[in-house]
C-alpha cells in the first residue's frame, strides 16, 4: 500500500526522463569515441612513419649533433670563464669608502 502511494506522487525537484534516449545517446557517444581513437592511431602511426623517414635522410644524425652542440657549449662556457677571470678589470680591488670621510 505504501508503494502504491509513493509510485503516484510526483517526482519532487527531479524532471522525469525516459531511459531509451538516453540509452540512444550513450551509444552514439560511445560509437563516437570509438572512432575518434581509430582515426588518432591512423594520424599517429602516419606521423611516426613520416618522422622516422625524414631521420633516415638526415646528413648528421639527431645524436652526433646534440653530441656536436654540448661540445660547443662547453668550450664557449670555458672560455666566457676564463675571459671574465683573466680580464684587467677583475684583478682591480675596489676599496669601500670609510663612512666617516666626511663626503656626502
Amino acid at each position: 500500500m505504501a508503494n502504491a502511494a509513493a509510485n503516484n506522487q510526483p517526482a519532487g525537484p527531479w524532471p522525469q526522463m525516459r531511459s531509451g534516449p538516453l540509452i540512444v545517446g550513450g551509444a552514439l557517444v560511445g560509437a563516437g569515441a570509438a572512432v575518434a581513437l581509430v582515426g588518432l592511431a591512423i594520424a599517429g602511426s602516419h606521423v611516426a612513419a613520416a618522422t622516422r623517414q625524414w631521420l633516415r635522410e638526415l646528413e648528421t644524425p639527431p645524436s652526433q649533433l646534440a653530441r656536436l652542440k654540448w661540445e660547443q657549449a662547453k668550450t664557449a662556457a670555458a672560455a666566457g670563464a676564463n675571459s671574465w677571470q683573466t680580464h684587467p678589470n677583475a684583478k682591480i680591488r675596489i676599496l669601500a669608502r670609510r663612512s666617516g670621510s666626511g663626503r656626502a
